[in-house]
């Protein structure tokens, strides 16, 4: 591995989690990190962050960077929790954005409601119109402008769009606008639709500027309270924030493009993953991160996650910059079990949080939950992080379970319990079969890549689940995300649609648009105060067959490619994916992208367990009874910090450590690598 100049300075990485604040911070000329887990601060995320840099005892005068990975923009989104926006549009679209595509929530069923990001009373509109070609057909008026600007102020908005109909192809009428709102508004909290998303589909672009308007007064309230309360403390350096794309941007940026800070915490920890596979040599994986609240699922192929610029938050809600794919279900070890009035069991989506969190936290909860479910079966105590074993503890966890499931099922409460986790390993094994499969893959041909606090107790029943081979655990599986903050690249992404036939082409535009981009993304990054070693662009176009509304990434090698390569390269990946050869249609292109990553100095990831002064004889043989498959197995209990590299282990066994459990079923081989991953052969 390359020697890292920077080990000599102090970096940190801080991620804000659902339930819990984690913090890795490197010391300078040591082998060691320091590590930190507390719970998350709900309604101010900055005083978790700053309770965990307290925590840690580090002075901030001495830290050169951090890195902070924020669910507060997908927080607010999820819960509606959004600052008081009015939308500007042309007129007769104001109903796009509660139309979109005429789908409904529940399409079987004959109920659900959807409500859009912004509510007709605060969608105005203006005379003007541009055709598809980018012909202006009637010219912004500006008095009509000036007016609604009134009526948004009279009902108190605090940030505006403006998204007019094909900005994209033609955004001289939308910067017209924006021009004329600047100068009357109290702030600068104006979006204008072209300028986050200049690709056509008029309901996507107008929910994507929607979000970003709707929560970029929290984001950057957010942004500023925790630099000052940085500061505060002697932190002088830039702040950089994660991005949903996997990268990063520095704060004094972020908030004007915060729709893409969105999903930004699961995205560390694809990339945090995607980073350890490299050195481990191990390419294709399926990510498998099990929080408190939530599991959230990914694929990466060659070392690379998939990004898409065309993902759900939830029904209705389009947010069309470029992400790392990650799927989202409300699986985690907070979820609350319940029977339905069916008499069936279910669990989740419904989460006791951070709190007053699982029965087993001992902060006051009264609900069954999926970490209640595992203490009972015997596969987490007191050593694991929160968790309350004690009598009075173990007492109330029956009685609930008693009470509140095993009497309606007319089931003993273990067999409650370990329906409960069947349960949850059903809905995550399903969760992972609809990543792989959309994206053309067969989840036996990759390794499951387990973290959070709680995915590596799942992961092995997980594996078997899906005939998936080898279960792969890193170091320190319950601070990954704040791992990929760590070791997470500057990044920059563009995209802009032309919907050219290939034989309609002017290749030259092609050329132009790549080059364009790639000198934008060039100056933002060095405008970023951040050291890196060097600067990557990679190129790619969304194509698709004339006709055909689904489009594929395809990867370009060079900022000039000819048309011929485009063609082939496109037919490639189509019939990769489909398995189809479609030779007498044209092929079309749709929107072209840019991304520029400014690459960081590489992180040696055997700090973050010490493997050196570690041998067999200091082994802890510990064993307490487990139950697995309706019996109690006598099972043998490692701490994860003092099992050396290429020691085997035999399952059953149970391995706790600071941060997480990990569970290896009977008939599982285990070995440590020389990373401290976990390799887990599935039996």
């Amino acid at each position: 591995m390359k020697k890292n100049k920077d080990i000599n300075s102090q970096i940190a990485g801080v991620d804000v989690g659902g339930t819990f604040t984690d913090l890795i911070i490197t010391k300078p000329k040591s082998d060691e990190l320091g590590f930190i887990k507390v719970p998350t601060t709900t309604e101010n995320q900055a005083l978790g962050v700053m309770d965990s840099f307290n925590k840690s005892r580090i002075n901030l005068k001495e830290i050169d960077l951090i890195i902070h990975g924020t669910t507060t923009t997908t927080n607010a989104l999820l819960e509606r929790k959004l600052s008081k926006t009015g939308l500007i549009t042309t007129r007769g679209f104001r109903d796009i954005l509660e139309l979109g595509r005429r789908t409904r929530p529940q399409p079987y069923g004959m109920k659900g409601n959807f409500e859009p990001i912004i509510p007709r009373n605060l969608r105005f509109e203006v005379s003007e119109r541009t055709d598809a070609q980018g012909k202006i057909l009637k010219p912004l008026v500006e008095e009509e402008v000036l007016s609604v600007i009134k009526k948004m102020l009279k009902v108190h908005c605090e940030a505006i769009i403006i998204h007019f109909l094909h900005s994209y192809s033609n955004p001289k009428n939308e910067l017209k606008a924006k021009k004329i709102v600047l100068k009357h508004w109290p702030n600068h909290y104006v979006t204008s639709g072209h300028e986050l998303l200049s690709e056509n589909r008029e309901y996507e672009r107008g929910v994507t500027a929607s979000i970003n308007a709707s929560v970029q007064p929290i984001l950057e309230n957010y942004i500023k309270k925790l630099e000052i309360e940085l500061k505060m403390n002697g932190y002088k350096r830039d702040l950089l924030v994660m991005n949903g794309n996997g990268g990063t941007v520095s704060s004094k940026l972020v908030s004007k493009e915060a729709a893409k800070t969105v999903m930004s915490g699961p995205a560390s920890g694809v990339i945090a993953a995607a980073y350890t596979g490299k050195f481990a040599k191990i390419k294709n994986m399926i990510t498998y991160d099990m929080g408190g609240t939530s599991t959230d699922v990914a694929m990466i192929r060659n070392n690379q996650p998939a990004v898409s610029n065309e993902i759900d938050i939830e029904y209705g809600m389009p947010v069309h910059v470029p992400m790392v794919d990650v799927r989202t279900i409300g699986a985690g070890g907070g979820s609350i079990a319940s029977v339905n009035q069916g008499g069936l069991l279910e669990v989740g989506p419904s989460s006791a949080g951070a709190n007053p969190g699982p029965i087993c936290y001992g902060k006051g909860g009264e609900y069954p939950t999926i970490s209640d479910a595992n203490f009972l079966l015997g596969r987490f105590i007191n050593k694991t992080i929160n968790v309350i074993d004690d009598k009075k503890i173990k007492k109330k966890i029956n009685k609930i379970f008693e009470t509140k499931l095993s009497k309606q099922l007319n089931e003993t409460v273990l067999n409650s319990a370990e329906a409960i986790i069947k349960i949850a390993n059903n809905k995550m094994a399903n969760a992972i079969r609809m990543v792989s499969i959309s994206l053309g893959e067969d989840p036996r041909q990759f390794s499951l890549f387990a973290f959070g606090g709680a995915g590596p107790m799942h992961a092995s029943a997980l594996a078997k689940e899906l005939d998936i081979p080898k279960v792969f655990i890193p170091a320190r599986p319950g601070l990954t995300n704040a791992l990929g903050c760590l070791v997470a690249d500057l990044r920059q992404d563009f995209s802009k649609t032309i919907n050219i036939s290939m034989e309609n082409l002017k290749i030259k535009d092609v050329h132009y648009l790549f080059e364009y981009f790639n000198k934008s993304g060039l100056n933002l990054i060095k405008k970023q105060k951040v050291k890196t070693i060097k600067i990557d662009s990679f190129f790619s176009l969304d194509m698709q067959f004339v006709g055909q509304t689904h489009i594929l990434r395809i990867p370009i090698s060079n900022k000039k490619p000819s048309k011929k390569y485009i063609q082939k390269k496109f037919e490639e990946y189509y019939f990769k994916r489909f398995k189809v050869k479609l030779d007498r249609i044209s092929a079309n292109i749709v929107n072209i992208n840019v991304s520029v990553v400014g690459k960081r100095e590489a992180f040696d990831l055997k700090k973050l367990i010490n493997l050196k002064s570690l041998k067999t004889n200091n082994l802890t043989k510990n064993t307490r009874k487990v139950f697995f498959n309706g019996k109690w197995y006598n099972t043998k209990i490692y701490w994860r910090d003092e099992i050396p590299r290429n020691f085997k282990i035999l399952g059953p066994a149970i391995v706790e450590q600071m941060d997480s459990t990990i569970v290896i079923n009977p008939n599982d081989r285990a070995n440590i690598d020389n990373f401290g991953n976990l390799i887990i052969d599935v039996g």
